[in-house]
């Protein structure tokens, strides 16, 4: 079966919300819905539907392709398709038969997800041979990411496409597309995937994991399959977080678990074949797993790691696991404490506040700050890298959960090494601080937007053209780490 009416009228009023200028174009579409014609059937006249997939790669280029009966240079795509279980699947079938592509090679944006990017109203002239009069293509098209860092070898399929090329977003060739592209570019359509779903591993302190049993139907995503509760995020979800503890409520009501905090990044396949990062965030909890009411799904256990390789889980879920596991402390008695913080510090001395800093580069020598919220009590609205203050607790332990909480970044402690110490005071009246920071040769993840109270968005910027509005001490450390000096200091010669 073709994807429903009620699917594709589902799909076109989403996009409207977002454009609802574009209503009255789309008004000969929306009554064609209303009526009893197939509305993706090319024997639909004067108008019907077709889908295309917008393939953007780490540079943001936009694949194109050659028709050879048009002569035009387009986004993959066409007609839909009797086994096409949505427009998006039409699109990336499209994409998979005119680029030689699979499915896994794409995923979704977190900025579009399984929303239209663009839909296009064009003429199609009349083409004798085929015995079809002149019409109309209502082009709905969604935007994907490639899932590698390399675009992989495109198979062109020679009877309909002649050459493809990667144009930027400004030369793309659609002036709708064009438009809607560079709009998006400012929000972050930058190439780079990033996870659109969440999970929730959940445990109990005590060596138990909370796992879902999945059930064995149509359509199910990994189906009879132990795996973690979770799902893929709304339009509506602020953040990852919001979307865990939405997916949460639907499916396993009343169960809340604590100190929910991201940990790891999933890789897993759609049902549809899509690459799929999933945002991992780990919670305690010790309920009664029978005791619950579970509203999708077969059943809730609880499950200790020496059975995890005698039973049927998802992908990876069980080296994720397995890793979590062995992170966490023995289960003992709580220890005796035997520190107590000194009411005040040595005569003569000063107390001073430490704070952990993340100098992360990229293959491109590009190093990654974030834009502080504009009310955050410390650099509002500048650059700064991704910090915090170090806790009762080791300085690289710190910075690791800080990668973690803000970004989504999972971070080995083996691939961090101190690069830079700045020592710096902001006021006569103010306490001194030292900045320890710390460069990861490797990390797990992509940039995410997970406390935006404190930081709004995440960009990568070339150490020598900096913006203007970054942190003085931020923009010191950077240029003593170019310069190969362990050491600066900010702020203590006007005093």
């Amino acid at each position: 079966m073709p994807p429903s009416r009620s699917h594709i009228h589902a799909t076109i009023e989403t996009y409207l919300r977002r454009h609802p200028e574009e209503r009255e174009a789309l008004e000969a579409l929306l009554t064609v819905l209303e009526q009893t014609e197939e509305p993706t059937s090319r024997s639909t006249l004067p108008a019907h539907i077709t889908c295309s997939a917008v393939i953007i790669d780490r540079d943001r280029r936009v694949l194109h392709i050659g028709h050879r009966g048009t002569g035009l240079r387009l986004c993959p795509g066409g007609h839909v398709e009797k086994g096409d279980r949505t427009l998006l699947v039409a699109a990336v079938r499209e994409a998979c038969e005119e680029a030689g592509l699979r499915p896994g090679d794409l995923c979704l944006t977190s900025q579009f997800l399984d929303e239209p990017i663009d839909v296009d109203v064009h003429d199609i002239d009349a083409n004798p041979i085929k015995g079809e009069p002149a019409h109309q293509h209502v082009d709905v098209r969604f935007a994907l990411y490639l899932s590698a860092d390399q675009p992989p070898k495109l198979a062109l399929q020679d009877e309909e496409v002649a050459g493809a090329e990667w144009l930027p977003y400004a030369d793309v060739r659609s002036p709708t597309l064009r438009s809607k592209l560079l709009a998006a570019e400012e929000r972050g359509l930058d190439g780079r995937p990033q996870p659109v779903n969440a999970s929730a591993m959940i445990f109990d302190g005590a060596g138990q994991y909370l796992l879902h049993l999945r059930d064995d139907c149509d359509g199910i995503w990994e189906p009879w399959v132990l795996s973690l509760l979770g799902g893929g995020r709304s339009r509506e979800d602020v953040d990852l977080e919001a979307t865990v503890r939405r997916e949460l409520a639907e499916e396993v009501p009343g169960l809340e678990p604590t100190d929910l905090t991201p940990f790891g990044v999933e890789e897993a396949t759609s049902v549809d074949g899509l690459a799929v990062p999933i945002l991992v965030f780990a919670g305690r909890w010790s309920g009664d797993a029978a005791a619950v009411e579970l509203r999708e799904g077969v059943l809730l256990t609880w499950c200790t790691v020496d059975i995890l390789d005698r039973v049927r889980l998802s992908p990876g879920l069980e080296a994720l696991i397995r890793r979590h596991a062995a992170e966490q402390p023995a289960v003992q008695d709580p220890p005796v404490a035997t520190w107590a913080p000194a009411a005040e510090a040595p005569a003569g001395t000063e107390l001073h506040i430490v704070g952990l800093h993340l100098h992360l580069q990229d293959e491109k020598g590009l190093v990654l700050l974030g834009r502080r919220h504009p009310n955050s009590a410390f650099g509002g609205g500048r650059w700064h890298f991704l910090a915090g203050h170090c806790e009762r607790e080791a300085a690289v332990a710190g910075l690791l959960r800080e990668a973690r909480e803000e970004a989504g970044l999972i971070i080995a402690p083996e691939d961090v090494e101190l690069v830079h110490t700045v020592h710096h005071v902001d006021s006569a009246s103010a306490r001194p601080r030292i900045a320890l920071i710390f460069q990861a040769c490797a990390w797990t993840g992509t940039p995410q937007v997970l406390e935006p109270d404190r930081t709004v968005e995440w960009r990568w910027f070339l150490p020598e053209e900096l913006p203007d509005a970054v942190v003085p001490y931020a923009r010191v450390a950077i240029d003593g780490i170019c310069l190969g000096r362990p050491y600066s200091e900010q702020g203590w010669s006007e005093r």
